[in-house]
């Protein structure tokens, strides 16, 4: 079996078994191979050049001077944001507005060493999760400013010590960790270039569409270029060059068409506002040229990608996995035994989308069902519709890429994979 190791040299279809040899190619089917090699480069490198020259065109200045942004994790002359860990909790008289309460405080060690302090924690916090003893926690160190004057009188003060938030990063370090063990493990090198490609991915949304979308570019160029860029780095980065990564990136950048037209639609059909939540709200006074629903546009497209990559990718190698197992197979057959695959890929796929994003808004979901309103009310009010209308918008989207991807599929491995066959013996050779 060790010859067959890495036999998807040639397009992603040929055969290691260098010792076996391959037949030699016919003029017929090397003039296949070239054609198909040409027709996929005619298209991919003319795209690939309009991308390029688009993200030059659309590149941010970085030019943030007509923003009014007050960094709530910004601390005030006199006061500091510590670290700590938690010895013990306990109740404590303190003064909140005009009034005396009790507050549940947190007795901490801070990191910087000396005495500890009480760190006074947010009601809201103790009802959801609490703190423990052992946790880290992040507070606000008042005690500068509230230094007492002479004569006061004395009782309960305003805490001197806030809690901002917990202190995460060893438990989210081992868990990334963990999950790049896993990924490398299972999958080897492929697995480790695709962790790299992911990180590629998130350079050009950090780099390229947020800061374009905070100058006013264009929401749905920035989407889609931007997110051509993504699937072209990531699956060539991960997958390799080949007539079969080359097929499932045509079949993504055709989904991603598809879903930007209709996100397009639907941001505008839909009057969907995005200032229903906090964080817009936050966004819409910052002032600039920021637009709230280009910025739901650009987030319908983005949200698409991975389920969109997913099923193009798959796609693709199942085409080529039945063509490995029967190379004779007709391109008719070989088309509607891939689709029976891509429709059981669509069901689960949906599935899947539909869930992650019910998971993602299940504080939502817990609010609109508690407010007792109508299902087709609830679906389309503020609280859901953004979450509905990207579950619809990226389904579509990835269910009409299947059938393409497997059309272009079957076209590319027919003709790249021509040189494999070996001819047929004449009936009367054959016995």
């Amino acid at each position: 079996m060790g010859s067959g190791h890495g036999g998807m040299g040639h397009g992603g279809i040929g055969h290691g078994n260098s010792s076996a040899g391959e037949p030699e190619l016919t003029p017929a089917a090397a003039l296949a191979r070239r054609r198909a090699t040409w027709i996929l480069a005619a298209i991919l490198v003319p795209l690939g050049l309009v991308t390029l020259v688009a993200m030059i065109v659309l590149w941010p200045s970085g030019d943030r001077s007509g923003l009014k942004l007050s960094n709530p994790y910004a601390v005030a002359q006199g006061v500091s944001m510590d670290t700590g860990t938690v010895q013990t909790v306990q109740q404590s008289g303190c003064t909140l507005g005009q009034a005396l309460s009790q507050c549940t405080v947190a007795v901490t060690q801070p990191d910087t060493g000396g005495v500890t302090v009480q760190v006074a924690m947010n009601p809201d916090v103790m009802v959801s999760h609490g703190v423990k003893a052992g946790d880290r926690i992040r507070y606000l160190n008042l005690s500068r400013l509230q230094a007492p004057s002479a004569g006061a009188a004395a009782g309960p003060a305003a805490p001197s010590y806030v809690f901002v938030d917990f202190v995460r990063t060893v438990p989210i370090l081992l868990l990334a960790g963990l999950y790049a063990v896993v990924v490398v493990a299972v999958a080897r090198w492929r697995g480790l270039r695709a962790l790299l490609g992911l990180g590629g991915a998130y350079a050009v949304l950090a780099l390229f569409v947020l800061p374009g979308l905070v100058e006013g570019k264009p929401p749905l160029l920035l989407a889609v270029v931007g997110s051509t860029a993504i699937m072209m780095g990531v699956l060539y980065f991960a997958h390799g060059v080949s007539a079969r990564t080359s097929t499932a990136l045509l079949g993504t950048i055709f989904g991603l068409g598809v879903t930007a037209l209709l996100a397009w639609w639907a941001v505008d059909a839909g009057n969907l506002t995005g200032v229903g939540s906090h964080d817009a709200a936050s966004l819409v006074n910052l002032g600039g040229k920021l637009s709230i629903s280009g910025t739901i546009l650009c987030g319908l497209v983005i949200a698409s990608l991975g389920a969109l990559n997913d099923v193009t990718i798959t796609q693709a190698s199942a085409v080529w996995e039945l063509y490995e197992l029967a190379p004779r197979t007709s391109a008719r057959s070989l088309f509607s035994s891939a689709l029976r695959i891509g429709r059981d890929h669509i069901a689960s796929t949906v599935y899947t989308v539909a869930f992650a994003y019910a998971g993602a808004a299940l504080p939502v979901l817990l609010l609109v069902m508690l407010y007792d309103r109508p299902l087709l009310e609830a679906l389309t009010g503020p609280e859901l519709v953004e979450e509905v209308v990207r579950t619809l918008v990226g389904s579509i989207g990835l269910v009409l890429a299947i059938p393409l991807t497997t059309a272009v599929a079957v076209a590319v491995v027919k003709a790249t994979g021509a040189a494999r066959l070996a001819p047929v013996p004449a009936p009367e050779a054959a016995h």
